[in-house]
């Protein structure tokens, strides 16, 4: 690729990030009422980690930890899958690169067999040993705890 096209590419991408609005859902006092100055009538947020009546749901962060990691190597293993698959078709027809295509290949399929069975044993511990008896699913117990606390039921 010569200097001219990377210029152009780097020049285009940084013009359309450094000009592209950032969109902001923030209230305004008018809206709250909150006066943040005499920190009259504040704004309050609430922690998504808890379900509004016993704080944080151990069971449930240590799942969304594990899922947040699985999806991380998850995407590694996509990439391998994609490295794997440009050494084997741009080889040329060398059987080294070729056996080293197809053996990356072969290891990210592997990979993902052992990212499914972690995922499948971390979802039924956690759901089903120690979520609730009957298998409920603890994120759902905390969104609909958040929905009769909203409605006042």
């Amino acid at each position: 690729m010569s200097t001219r096209i990377k210029i152009v590419f780097l020049a285009i991408t940084l013009g359309i990030s450094l000009l592209s609005a950032n969109i902001l859902y923030a209230q305004d006092r008018r809206q709250t009422g909150g006066d943040p100055q005499n920190n009259a009538d504040p704004v309050s947020l609430t922690n998504p980690l808890t379900n509004n009546t016993s704080g944080v749901d151990i069971p449930t962060l240590i799942g969304r930890v594990i899922n947040g990691v699985l999806g991380v190597v998850g995407s590694l293993a996509l990439l391998m899958f994609i490295y794997g698959g440009l050494l084997w078709m741009t080889s040329a027809g060398s059987d080294e690169k070729v056996k080293k295509g197809k053996d990356i290949l072969v290891w990210a399929t592997l990979g993902l067999i052992v990212i499914f069975t972690s995922y499948a044993l971390v979802h039924f511990i956690i759901f089903q040993g120690l979520g609730a008896a009957g298998g409920e699913n603890p994120e759902i117990d905390a969104a609909q705890k958040q929905n009769n606390y909203q409605t006042g039921n």
